[in-house]
């Protein structure tokens, strides 16, 4: 879905656990707002009272993949009717950690659930009436690192979650995942390369950004 002049914008952050996304939220903001916007803020799962309920049990509950799936779609078109839909219509940008990418790249590519099953649940939940295009970001800035590196820079940080837990492996498949979602729709993503240090990391979210006039 891409947004007509005046209306909001719709920008997501993609990437493996410890790839350093959350890392630059604040900047983003910071720079979107002075220019004069509105920005939500917002993460998946999550961004609403239900959607956050049903994120602690796909972090944390065991689960198999198919009803790990339908939890974070759920969560996802309870989000989407709450909270972007809303502010897109009113000409917010939305600013959100994670959103349809990450379910093709973690239960898609790490678990090795069916793809067809979660286009399924894309079209649902994304479509807004028959025949219309699916509700996706317009900008998607995907932190690319090798799993490595992230697994390092998580080490010791917290006590980790169901994801954060899962070996080398899992994370190169879905760091493959998120290669292929960015090959099928070569215009909508940003590769950002993550493994640089912070002040590179940022010129290269900043240029992504400058690229398509946001920060006018």
């Amino acid at each position: 879905m891409g947004q007509q002049p005046g209306q909001g914008r719709f920008i997501s952050l993609e990437g493996i656990d410890g790839a350093g996304k959350s890392s630059h939220l604040d900047a983003i903001e910071q720079r979107l707002t002075a220019t004069g916007r509105e920005v939500v803020r917002t993460r998946e799962p999550g961004g609403t009272p239900l959607a956050e309920s049903l994120r602690a049990l796909v972090l944390n509950a065991p689960m198999d993949p198919l009803t790990e799936s339908l939890l974070v779609f759920a969560a996802r078109r309870d989000h989407v009717v709450q909270v972007i839909q809303p502010a897109l219509a009113r000409g917010a940008v939305v600013l959100c950690d994670r959103f349809t990418d990450a379910t093709f790249a973690y239960q898609g590519a790490g678990r090795g659930f069916d793809l067809d099953v979660l286009q399924t649940l894309e079209r649902w939940v994304q479509q807004q009436e028959a025949g219309a295009a699916l509700l996706q970001p317009e900008l998607t800035l995907w932190f690319d690192v090798a799993p490595e590196v992230a697994a390092e820079r998580l080490a010791g940080a917290r006590l980790p979650d169901r994801f954060e837990a899962q070996p080398a492996e899992f994370f190169r498949r879905v760091r493959d995942g998120y290669a292929r979602r960015a090959a099928q729709e070569p215009d909508r993503f940003a590769r950002i390369d993550g493994g640089v240090r912070r002040e590179a990391v940022w010129a290269q979210v900043e240029a992504a950004l400058q690229e398509r006039g946001w920060l006018n």
